[in-house]
């Protein structure tokens, strides 16, 4: 068992790491209808940049198995499962009862392929988490996750199945303690709320706070039970910029490393933080968003890297081919190469954008408030806690193959908690393939109304426990559902909420 701490070698910042990359050629393919502020298309365009950037060529690629069933369930409730996986756009009108119990509709519509898509960016954060796992690579990276709104039992802010606690379970095996931060602008609800009880998982959330989706995310919200500090939030305004953001990022973050002392971390790579996205409302570079991934890179711990929200797609692809050459120890040269969606990134042709010159919101006070809060409940935590395991489980050994990208099933062998699915069914040729033209300007930039923060019954809905695990005795504490405040209000981009 991997008691935590710096598990890797030691050296300077700008020391290569080994890097496992997840990509699936179809996922461009999945479409969430006309006008939807969510495209896949977006990871596409970022594996355009990684192949014409010469990326690629520096990492394993892998494409990601589909995760099962079963492999949802350690989180998912089965009926929510089961509902996923037979919904079809032709069906839906059939069931509108299953539609408003499971939050699907608006925000997050039936789609052709929705089962598929969420069974490959699943799969591929979970795999990520067993290279990890297996010290096969220091750094594993998909795109396709980070959808970290989704509930137990519901979609969520264009979130179906969260990959995120899916992944933090299976590094939950070989780790004690896992920190999961989260640096998209809504706040990490999802992946708060299932681990808020426990202190194997903290989770730190940086997002913009106050009549926004998805409501939650007050800095008074710090866990419960043992898992009270273990999550911390910190609540920014409009218009923050690198060196306000990185005021909060970088103390609090080497704090959280110095004391949770965690053995792997999850970082959700949320690119709506960014400046002019179409969402959202922060002033972030692509550098500055980049520096969180760097700070984290520097403490030589297993590290995934996940996407997450980001909806001005041609500035998402920018962010994340340049975060892969930050994970990778590599210069990306701010000049574009020709490539198949070269015309997305007109007139400069750049992979840097300047932020603009909106008011930041966020004085230096209360940042300064924000801060010294955030600290002062870091203070009251003993470091590492102690977890006690009456027996380790066993590796998932994984049997030696080339690593090319075809091959996806490499990584999976019998005793693997991700199983191999011997029939993996073609995607519907009814997916619709986005079309492929530059990202139109949208004026409005905020999110919509079809969501709102729920109470929950937590005596009722079931928990996270070692069946799901599938630990056997090695026990975590129960991932809780986290009773939320109703009626949260949220500003508007047409009908749309958000990730």
């Amino acid at each position: 068992m991997d008691t935590g701490g710096n598990s890797l070698p030691s050296g300077a910042d700008g020391v290569k790491r080994k890097v496992c990359y997840f990509y699936d050629p179809e996922v461009g393919n999945y479409y969430y209808g006309q006008g939807h502020p969510m495209k896949p298309h977006r990871i596409r365009m970022t594996h355009a940049l990684l192949a014409h950037y010469g990326l690629l060529q520096h990492m394993q690629v892998h494409k990601p198995f589909p995760a099962r069933d079963r492999d949802l369930c350690r989180f998912h409730a089965d009926d929510y499962v089961s509902f996923l996986r037979s919904i079809t756009p032709e069906t839906q009108q059939d069931q509108l009862r299953q539609l408003k119990r499971f939050n699907v509709g608006e925000d997050c519509p039936v789609f052709d392929g929705l089962y598929s898509f969420c069974q490959t960016y699943a799969g591929g954060s979970v795999g990520g988490a067993v290279k990890l796992n297996h010290g096969l690579c220091d750094i594993a990276i998909n795109w396709a996750g980070g959808l970290h709104h989704a509930k137990k039992c519901e979609a969520s802010g264009f979130c179906y199945v969260n990959d995120i606690v899916l992944a933090i379970l299976e590094l939950l095996k070989q780790h004690e303690r896992v920190l999961y931060v989260d640096i998209d602008i809504h706040h990490g609800d999802g992946v708060e709320e299932a681990f808020y009880t426990t202190d194997r998982v903290m989770t730190v959330s940086f997002h913009k706070f106050g009549d926004y989706f998805p409501g939650t995310g007050d800095i008074r919200d710090i866990g419960y039970g043992k898992g009270k500090y273990y999550s911390l939030n910190v609540p920014l305004d409009d218009g923050i910029d690198d060196e306000s953001y990185h005021y909060l990022f970088k103390p609090i973050m080497g704090k959280v490393m110095e004391i949770f002392r965690p053995g792997a971390v999850v970082l959700q790579c949320g690119a709506d933080s960014l400046s002019g996205d179409r969402l959202g409302c922060f002033n972030l570079s692509i550098k500055g968003h980049a520096e969180c991934v760097k700070f984290m890179r520097s403490f030589n711990v297993p590290l995934l890297l996940l996407g997450g929200g980001g909806y001005t797609i041609r500035n998402v692809a920018r962010c994340w081919c340049y975060e892969t050459g930050v994970a990778l120890g590599m210069d990306v040269d701010d000049k574009m190469p020709q490539h198949e969606y070269y015309e997305y990134f007109g007139p400069d042709y750049t992979l840097h954008v300047a932020p603009s010159n909106m008011e930041n919101k966020n004085s230096r006070q209360i940042l300064e408030e924000i801060q010294n809060k955030l600290l002062d409940y870091l203070s009251k935590l003993q470091h590492a806690p102690s977890v006690q395991f009456q027996e380790r489980p066993p590796d998932t050994e994984l049997p030696e193959a080339d690593e090319d990208q075809d091959d996806g099933d490499e990584r999976w062998d019998p005793d693997s908690d991700m199983d191999v699915d011997d029939e993996r069914k073609p995607l519907p040729s009814r997916v619709k393939r986005e079309m492929i033209e530059p990202e139109p300007k949208d004026p409005d930039g905020h999110k919509g109304t079809a969501e709102h923060a729920r109470g929950f019954d937590t005596n009722t809905d079931e928990t996270v426990s070692a069946k799901i695990l599938d630990m056997s005795s090695m026990s975590i504490d129960e991932p809780s559902v986290k009773v939320e405040q109703e009626n949260m209000g949220k500003a508007s981009d047409q009908m749309y909420t958000k990730s």
